[in-house]
């Protein structure tokens, strides 16, 4: 069989196997999140919208939580990667991050997300995928290849969020991790009904 038989080739502009180059591109490869809505570096001035956001979702004043991991995110750390994303000239929404350059029992790098929010009146319009997205460009540019974070395993939006973002289960049981060159995948825990759980 001669293997050209199957390839079409057009013979003339406007032919049905024509690539059109001119037409809108699919979602799948259109612009990407971050390039929609702005994403900057994080800086001293936005706490106030920090902990705005972060009161909005959790019920919960965390002023003091929020400076403390504000100030080791800008003057405690060599690498800044905690970011801010603004719409309509407004933050609406953060991601407070470090890179952990190997510690006790893992020598490579990996980056730690520790908070993320996203004001509710602007969720459902990419910008926790532009946070991240832009948080895995620069993570990434560092030769990092994993991002871990903890969080409740009972806030289902937040952990559908990650999966969605492709973090997986991590090796321990209280982490999941986003890495870039491969996923580690963990079958969660069964409880057997009354048996007390860990917390």
């Amino acid at each position: 069989m001669n293997p050209r038989a199957s390839l079409s080739i057009p013979r003339r502009i406007g032919e049905a196997h024509e690539v059109d180059y001119s037409k809108p591109l699919d979602a799948a490869f259109g612009s990407l999140a971050r390039d929609r809505i702005p994403v900057r570096s994080m800086a001293e001035t936005d706490l106030h919208a920090i902990v705005a956001i972060d009161q909005s979702i959790t019920g919960r004043a965390r002023a003091a939580y929020l400076r403390q991991k504000l100030m080791e995110a800008l003057h405690q750390s060599d690498v800044r990667v905690s970011l801010v994303a603004e719409l309509d000239g407004l933050a609406v929404g953060f991601v407070m991050a470090r890179v952990d350059l190997g510690e006790f029992g893992r020598a490579e790098p990996a980056a730690v997300m520790d908070t993320i929010g996203v004001d509710p009146n602007y969720r459902r319009q990419g910008v926790g995928r532009s946070l991240l997205s832009q948080l895995f460009l620069n993570v990434a540019a560092l030769r990092v290849e994993r991002i871990r974070t903890e969080l409740d395993w009972r806030d289902r939006e937040l952990l559908a969020f990650l999966d969605g973002c492709g973090f997986r289960p991590a090796s321990s049981s209280a982490s999941i991790l986003r890495s870039f060159d491969s996923l580690r995948f963990k079958r969660a825990p069964v409880w057997p009904p009354g048996a007390p759980r860990p917390r």
